[in-house]
């Protein structure tokens, strides 16, 4: 019971660096951003609190706003993302997403290459008349 009267501390840099991690982005690409070092970017990620300020920047770089860092719930995200993956193969049977399931990716590739055969063929065409 005394376990959940306490409060639960934010740790703001871990979530920083989560939403990091989840958008694909190195900390040198936060630093070269923000003009600061890649072990300055370690160290915010490290801070259990950063200034709002700083957070705003940051939040930019990373594509969302500083409210999303703050309220950033990786458990939220991890359910959200399995009840998806479960709605979805239990009305998979019921769904046309209009697939062509006998996709030939040889017919695809000649296709492609006559194609630029043609659009060859045209800009020499254009180049004979020019002369």
């Amino acid at each position: 019971m005394e376990a959940s009267n306490k409060t639960l501390k934010v740790h703001i840099g871990r979530k920083v660096g989560r939403l990091r991690e989840i958008r694909g982005i190195k900390q040198e690409a936060i630093a070269q951003e923000l003009g600061v070092t890649q072990q300055a970017v370690s160290k915010l990620e490290q801070s259990e609190f950063i200034e709002d300020e700083v957070l705003e920047k940051i939040a930019k770089v990373l594509g969302v706003t500083s409210d999303a860092i703050k309220n950033f719930n990786e458990e939220a995200i991890v359910n959200i993302i399995v009840n998806s993956f479960s709605d979805f193969k239990d009305n998979a049977s019921g769904i046309n997403y209009n697939c062509d399931l006998n996709f030939n990716p040889i017919d695809k590739l000649v296709e492609l290459y006559e194609r630029l055969l043609q659009s060859e063929r045209e800009k020499i065409e254009i180049l004979k008349d020019s002369k």
